[in-house]
This record gives structure tokens, C-alpha cells and sequence, in this order.
């Protein structure tokens, strides 16, 4: 059995219109007079939909962009957290090893320490597992001028272009 959300690939639930849409008049008697009505209007809602999908696709695309970006800014607040907690000298293996342990613990204290929320925090299992490749002492510190530059498009640039894309109607 396939799934329409795999047909489509989208993470919108499908919807699904009733009505006969083919280039004949509806007979009322096949419908009745109510059902006539709402294939009327399944038929609008149809073509409604149809004239929005570029709309809806941009839309789409600007909060996936704007979903990696909120996730980049979140790692980066991590790997910079991460390397913060590394001993200068001694114990870095250890160090290492006990911050992969407790990496729920130390997403906490980053969410805390910068008011961030909760969901947008990675998977703590897979991160966890990506962690163990890199040695956290040569992760680069945090640019506190690229969270900002990425404040900005988010809080600024964002809606500024989205403007540029609504429709004055709607």
C-alpha cells in the first residue's frame, strides 16, 4: 500500500475533493439539489487551491529556510558550548566522553543560557552519535556577529521578503 503523503511529498495533509469534474453540466438529478451545491463548491475550492500552489510552495520553502537556519544557530551555540567545557591540559578524553554522556544535561544549560527554545533543539540521540567523530577541543568558538547577522535575517529580512511575495487581496 502506498501513502498519498509519499505520492505528494509534502507535510501537509492531502485534501481530497468530491465532485464530477469533467467538461459536462452535472445533471441535479444524478447529485440532487444538495449535492449539486457542494460539487459546486468543491469545484471552487478546486481551482482556488490550484492558483495558490505557488504561493504555497513559497511559503513552504521560506520556513524550511528558515527552520535550518534557527537549527544552525542552535549548533552553533552547542559545538561552542561544547568546546567551553574542554579542559585546557589534562582529562580531555574523559571530559569529552562524560559531555557526550550528559548531552541532554548540556543542552539544557545552552537552552538556559540563551533563552532558546526547546524545539528547536536536534535529536539528542543522533547528535550524540555525530558527536563522537570530532574532538570537541577544535571546535571554533562562538561568533557572537554571525548570531546576530542570523537575529537579523530571521527578525528583519524574513518578513521583509515575504512582504514581496503576499498577495494584497488575500
Amino acid at each position: 500500500m502506498w501513502s498519498l503523503g509519499k505520492v505528494l511529498n509534502t507535510p501537509e495533509v492531502a485534501r481530497v475533493y468530491i465532485g464530477s469534474f469533467n467538461d459536462k453540466p452535472m445533471r441535479e438529478a444524478a447529485a440532487g439539489p444538495l449535492g449539486k451545491e457542494l460539487f459546486e463548491k468543491e469545484q471552487d475550492d478546486l481551482l482556488t487551491d490550484l492558483k495558490n500552489i505557488p504561493k504555497k510552495a513559497c511559503d513552504r520553502r521560506i520556513n524550511e529556510f528558515v527552520k535550518r537556519a534557527r537549527a544552525a544557530k542552535i549548533h552553533a551555540y552547542i559545538i561552542s558550548h561544547l568546546r567551553k567545557e574542554m579542559p585546557a591540559m589534562i582529562g580531555k578524553a574523559k571530559t569529552q566522553q562524560r559531555l557526550i554522556d550528559e548531552l541532554e544535561n548540556e543542552f539544557g544549560k545552552v537552552q538556559r543560557e540563551f533563552h532558546l527554545p526547546a524545539g528547536d533543539f536536534p535529536n539528542v540521540e543522533h547528535f550524540r552519535e555525530v558527536l563522537g567523530g570530532y574532538s570537541f577541543d577544535r571546535f571554533e568558538k562562538l561568533k557572537p556577529k554571525m548570531i546576530q547577522d542570523v537575529d537579523d535575517m530571521l527578525g528583519y529580512d524574513i518578513p521583509e521578503l515575504l512582504k514581496n511575495f503576499r498577495n494584497p487581496y488575500d
